[in-house]
């Protein structure tokens, strides 16, 4: 089907996507990283003590989201997601109010929970039961709230740092939110038919059938998988979560860095679409092997970034694994272990991706507390991976054999 009838065809449920993604920007590290320096300054908080609390926030979160990811196979889109959008109207007013530092884990576990977890779990999961043939371009589509999310967020709210109080901005937040609800209503006044809950053996996963979660968690692809979803999420959200220390390490204002976001959006969004495309002929398993060897050049060129031009180069290498994450590995679970239970096995691997968010800002800001810097932690990084590129070679390799044709 040609993209531009493919677009109007599906609209509201696509459409219904996006805003997901984007709403789903309030509870991302991007964005509640752009507090980080007034959070810190109102509680008294050093770099490891904040990054602490963010991990233990988030892994909290991560535990749950085990549990509440499994709902998508219990409930529609259009009830589930309201829901959780108020849910995460209370976390954004409860940031604003919050009067106390002991409190902050539990905030970062609302906003983390809901935005994070949640919001994106449901919009890739309706996009890869509702999508079978177009399921890349669907992906591709409903995460360019990702990409509007981190281009234009980060930069508008950071410009209004300068005039309001960092509380009234989350008030802020927690009003958009609040518009999304009757938004999404109305574009999923009728939702799509879930074309792959049926026992349909276009969606069947490995050895021709549907994996539970237990029998998922038992077959050895998982677990070689696992340092792939841990390091992005752990890695870049410890790059946005230091980004104002970063911008002082480098010798840039927050603002100057902040302005280099929408040309890493721009990147993301060619690689998600380009990704989106390829998938689509030539299934995930030609493609994971290589998808995170930008971020190997990512991090060495923020290593050794004296200016604003390498460090700009490694935003671009950065955002074409960011892009391609954002399609692959949601079609991944879909297309090794079938669709009849992929809420609760995308669970699994959200709360990975959860958990990682929580390692990274934690494992990084106690390491520039013990004074390793962040220079010398992002070479660390891209030994990493390399080391989590290889197990999901070696991963998909054993077990594209039983993949159906």
């Amino acid at each position: 089907m040609p993209i531009l009838a493919f677009l109007r065809d599906n609209a509201p449920w696509l459409t219904a996507g996006v805003l997901l993604t984007f709403l789903s920007s309030f509870g991302q590290t991007y964005f509640i990283s752009i507090f980080a320096g007034e959070i810190r300054e109102s509680f008294g908080l050093s770099h490891g003590q904040w990054g602490g609390i963010y991990m233990l926030g988030t892994t909290a979160s991560a535990l749950v989201m085990v549990w509440a990811g499994g709902l998508t196979d219990l409930f529609r889109v259009r009830r589930l997601a309201p829901l959780v959008l108020l849910l995460m109207v209370g976390a954004c007013l409860f940031m604003a109010a919050n009067p106390v530092w002991w409190l902050l884990p539990l905030v970062i576990f609302a906003l983390r929970f809901t935005g994070q977890g949640m919001l994106s779990h449901l919009a890739v999961v309706a996009m890869a039961r509702w999508f079978v043939a177009a399921r890349g371009k669907a992906l591709s589509v409903a995460t360019l709230g990702f990409a509007l999310g981190e281009a234009f967020l980060p930069l508008i709210f950071v410009s209004l740092l300068a005039i309001y109080d960092w509380r009234v901005l989350w008030v802020g937040a927690a009003l958009v939110a609040t518009l999304g609800i009757p938004l999404l209503l109305a574009l999923l006044a009728k939702e799509r038919t879930p074309q792959s809950w049926a026992e349909s053996s276009q969606s069947l996963g490995m050895d021709a059938r549907h994996w539970t979660r237990r029998q998922t968690l038992r077959h050895s692809l998982f677990w070689f998988m696992v340092p792939a979803l841990l390091g992005p999420s752990a890695f870049n959200t410890a790059f946005f979560f230091h980004q104002v220390h970063i911008a002082e390490v480098k010798g840039l204002s927050h603002v100057a860095l902040v302005a280099m976001f929408p040309a890493y959006t721009a990147v993301g969004i060619g690689a998600m679409i380009l990704s989106g495309w390829a998938l689509d002929r030539l299934g995930t398993a030609r493609l994971l092997p290589f998808m995170q060897l930008p971020m190997v050049a990512a991090f060495l060129l923020f290593a050794v970034s004296g200016g604003p031009g390498l460090l700009l180069l490694g935003f671009v290498c950065l955002a074409l694994t960011t892009g391609a994450n954002s399609t692959l590995p949601n079609a991944f679970w879909a297309e090794f272990y079938g669709t009849a239970h992929l809420g609760s096995i995308k669970a699994m691997a959200a709360a990975v991706m959860v958990l990682g968010s929580a390692i990274g800002p934690g494992v990084t800001g106690l390491g520039i507390d013990l004074g390793l810097g962040i220079e010398t932690q992002f070479v660390l990084i891209a030994g990493y991976f390399v080391f989590a590129s290889g197990m999901m070679t070696i991963g998909i390799l054993r077990a594209r054999g039983a993949l159906t044709v």
